[in-house]
């Protein structure tokens, strides 16, 4: 099969399609024969030889997430048989003909979504539904702020807000980022290049912060939050070192809470993964949920679109077309 091989640690240049072996066939797995895979920042880390793949897993492969057609079932599997058309969440080697994918971490596309924008669902779905709904508890009627509402975490986190009847405020680098959050139902957006978005809010507190950068937007997050608020970190693009007003803590009963999702354990991703059939998979099917495809990319053009994705400039997400 082809397959996107990081052949040294570095910049985009470094990634070039090479010959691999078909994965085999596990016990509770499925092969997946690819159509399309989501370009994520952590594959950018793994890239740049700052997240390594967990043991078990492909090093030089990056990928976390797929959308295909089943081509093998392994023993014990039986929600799915060949020829079913999926999406998962993998924890590497996505980008390849073929990947080996735990039958927990898999779900059914729908009938009135392509494969190609499928593959832009798994890693934000499971992300954001765990954190702010999960973790963050959002609820009908309360206020969410995202940061780096125009990522496709942000884009997810927006509309499935939205749909269970929440407020979605969203800090953004400029105006077109701005108003395409907008399009996707952000009730308002600050673009944090020309304003400071602490002050911008003003009096507008918040019931749950989803944030990516860390840094020194920690103590303007806790300001931000109502009592009773929770704040949850996904990232610290600026740093993960920050200094914590107990007192403002305690004074307001705020939570703070993170989490990463690529080392967790099959079960979890299991429970999640029904959770997300339970709870979100009814709005993908009704039609509710708009795609968020910035570019497409051939598997050859791999590397323009890792210049596109270290580029911050795209809207969403980023698909790497296998086929």
């Amino acid at each position: 099969m082809k397959a996107v091989v990081i052949t040294s640690f570095g910049g985009p240049e470094v990634l070039e399609v090479k010959d691999r072996q078909i994965p085999k066939i596990q016990d509770g797995h499925l092969i997946i024969k690819v159509e399309a895979a989501g370009i994520n920042r952590p594959d950018v880390f793994q890239r740049q030889g700052k997240y390594p793949a967990p043991e078990g897993v492909p090093s030089d492969i990056p990928g976390l997430e797929v959308a295909g057609v089943v081509s093998e079932v392994g023993k014990g599997v039986s929600s799915f048989s060949i020829g079913d058309r999926v999406c998962a969440l993998v924890a590497g080697g996505g980008y390849a003909e073929y990947v080996l994918a735990p039958e927990a971490q898999c779900l059914p596309v729908p009938q009135n979504i392509s494969l190609s924008d499928a593959a832009s669902f798994p890693e934000t779905f499971f992300t954001v539904w765990h954190n702010v709904f999960q973790r963050g508890n959002l609820k009908k009627g309360e206020t969410l702020l995202v940061h780096g509402g125009s990522s496709g975490i942000g884009i997810t986190a927006i509309q499935l807000a939205k749909a269970f009847g929440a407020k979605v405020v969203v800090t953004v680098g400029s105006l077109e980022k701005g108003e395409a959050c907008l399009k996707y139902g952000a009730d308002e957006f600050i673009n944090y290049k020309e304003n400071d978005f602490e002050e911008s809010l003003g009096s507008m507190s918040v019931d749950v912060i989803l944030d990516m950068v860390g840094g020194d937007y920690f103590p303007k997050n806790l300001k931000l939050l109502r009592p009773e608020g929770r704040l949850v970190y996904i990232n610290h693009m600026k740093g993960r070192n920050v200094t914590l007003d107990l007192n403002l803590l305690m004074r307001n009963r705020l939570k703070i809470t993170g989490s990463t999702l690529r080392s967790r354990e099959i079960e979890f991703k299991r429970q999640l993964r029904d959770s997300l059939l339970q709870h979100v998979w009814p709005i993908l099917e009704s039609g509710q949920f708009k795609s968020m495809i910035s570019h497409r990319f051939k598997i050859e053009e791999v590397s323009k679109a890792h210049e596109l994705i270290d580029s911050h400039t795209h809207v969403g997400k980023i698909i790497l077309e296998i086929k």
